[in-house]
């Protein structure tokens, strides 16, 4: 298990894998039937499930939540040989888009990460993903690796579109509350990149990408013409999402929800007909505002002002007026009368600038 991402996670079991998915039906089952436009399977490895499984999850999505035939429909894997096995059958059950987690192509960086694949592992799961017909792959990568150098990121992200995938998300290492990784940094904070470096990093990859014809339409998210994330882009519209299963987040009728991540007392609500524990709050006003334009600055295309004011009736201009101005007197964002944007140093602070109107 990665020692440095804090999803919900458990080691393979038959027999709870098994009550997981009566669970997840019985969740399916009991929730409204909201009309869907895509479809993601998350967590990082849903393909440890069979693709006929995966096949009859489509097929129950499709009934319950009327899903178009055409849909985007997402599963992220982890490149290892049971994935290069399972490809043609992810696409014969409805898969047409795969997200594989690759991280890096440097075995050392691999061996740091706690992964297990290899970088022949992920050439064989991306050929297979070809073979089968798959148009639309992404792969996503990790910088600011416990010694990672500049010149092993290039190569990877090299590697990545020497690959031929159309999707690449690249991610700075966060250091995740109760991970190893934070035990890890607790304990020697220098194995770890600093800022400049991580800065540096995230440059290679904007000069890299954009070299390559991908284009930068979010700030962790780079996509060839024609295959930009249709499901994220939903989430950076601030526009509503169901999510089903243990440590699920949901954002329906202005109020987010988060599920519980203890696996037995998800299966347990679920499979009672009980409400799933969890967390939840309505944002409304000031909080939905600034959510809303912190989600949309993290797009190329930004805060589209005209739009804004008739979904949340605020003139942004007016109600922001301070927030906007230090921010464009700082070079860090772009605002005239169509929206808001980042500028291109403005991408390397986006929390920063983003929190300005979150704390406003």
């Amino acid at each position: 298990m990665c020692p440095y991402c804090d999803f919900a996670k458990w080691a393979w079991d038959d027999a709870r894998a098994s009550r997981y998915l009566d669970a997840l039906r019985a969740e399916m089952s009991s929730v409204p039937a909201v009309s869907a436009r895509t479809l993601f399977f998350g967590g990082g490895t849903p393909s440890m499930y069979t693709p006929e499984i995966i096949g009859s999850l489509i097929a129950d999505v499709r009934a319950r939540f009327d899903l178009p035939a055409d849909a985007e429909v997402t599963a992220e894997a982890n490149p290892d040989p049971l994935l290069a096995a399972r490809i043609s059958g992810l696409s014969a059950a409805g898969v047409n888009r795969l997200s594989i987690g690759v991280q890096s192509f440097d075995p050392r960086e691999l061996r740091v990460l706690g992964r297990r694949h290899t970088g022949a592992d992920v050439e064989r799961a991306v050929g297979a993903a070809r073979e089968a017909g798959y148009a639309n792959v992404s792969i996503d990568l990790i910088f600011a690796v416990p010694g990672q150098t500049e010149a092993s990121w290039a190569a990877s992200l090299d590697a990545a579109i020497a690959l031929g995938v159309v999707h690449v998300s690249c991610y700075g290492l966060t250091i995740e509350e109760g991970t190893p990784y934070a035990t890890w940094f607790a304990r020697d904070p220098s194995a770890f990149a600093d800022e400049s470096r991580e800065a540096a990093m995230y440059s290679l990859a904007i000069e890299r990408l954009r070299a390559a014809g991908f284009e930068h339409y979010e700030i962790s998210n780079w996509a060839k013409p024609g295959f930009r994330s249709q499901h994220n882009q939903l989430y950076w519209a601030n526009e509503s999402y169901l999510g089903l299963g243990v440590g699920a987040a949901s954002y329906l009728g202005g109020v987010r929800s988060t599920h519980t991540r203890d696996l037995e007392a998800y299966c347990g609500a679920a499979l009672a007909g009980e409400p799933i524990p969890g967390e939840s709050e309505r944002l409304e006003g000031a909080a939905q505002a600034g959510e809303a334009i912190m989600l949309a600055l993290r797009t190329a295309e930004g805060v589209d002002l005209e739009r804004f004011r008739e979904r949340y009736g605020i003139d942004v201009h007016e109600r922001y007026r301070k927030v906007v101005g230090d921010l464009v007197a700082a070079g860090v964002l772009v605002a005239d009368g169509a929206g808001l944007r980042l500028t291109e140093r403005g991408r390397f602070v986006a929390n920063d600038v983003c929190g300005a109107f979150l704390a406003d």
